[in-house]
């Protein structure tokens, strides 16, 4: 299995923040496949996850639970996390290091494709909600369903991930991604 870069993490958070910037006043507050969440909490969940992530690679203090990191710049907020945890993936030697988080220990190689998968299936959480085509790197979202596939085999998904749904094998790989983290995928037409 091949593993992303700092590169590839940067390409995905610039789609990822495209498809953000479009989101219409309306909208924040649309439901999602993701069920717990409407489009303005999941936005804030790919924030608070890029503040964690640096966090826990910079040895920083973690974001507060439960605080509005949004604001009243739901775009701007998002770009500054993806710098932030952009800026922590790209300190030298971060990749090779290893990092203990609430599931046990994790390369920074490793961690970054988590950081990855999730906010490749939340991006299509947002594209579903909202109707805004979104320009996910396809080889990405080929290479995080190879990662949590393999992850996963080993995991419990219980409280974390619905089980796999049904979708197409020649869906489009953020699709396949979608539907094998439990969404249920709309069929191609």
């Amino acid at each position: 299995m091949t593993t992303v870069s700092v590169e590839d993490l940067a390409r995905a958070c610039k789609s990822v923040g495209a498809l953000i910037a479009e989101v219409r006043p309306e909208q924040w507050k649309e439901p999602t496949p993701c069920t717990e969440w409407n489009v303005r909490e999941v936005v804030a969940h790919l924030v608070a996850m890029d503040l964690v992530f640096a966090a826990m690679i910079e040895g920083g203090p973690m974001p507060e639970r439960r605080a509005d990191l949004l604001g009243d710049d739901p775009v701007g907020a998002y770009r500054s996390s993806s710098a932030s945890l952009l800026a922590a993936f790209s300190r030298p030697g971060v990749l090779d290091r290893s990092y203990r988080g609430p599931l046990g220990s994790a390369t920074g190689a490793e961690r970054l494709q988590i950081r990855l998968y999730d906010l490749l299936a939340h991006s299509w959480d947002l594209a579903q909600a909202t109707g805004i085509p979104v320009l996910l790197p396809e080889d990405l979202a080929e290479q995080s369903l190879a990662f949590v596939q393999v992850q996963f085999s080993a995991q419990s998904r219980t409280g974390r991930f619905a089980e796999p749904q049904p979708v197409e094998e020649t869906a489009p790989a953020i699709d396949r991604l979608a539907a094998f983290l439990g969404r249920p995928v709309p069929p191609q037409l």
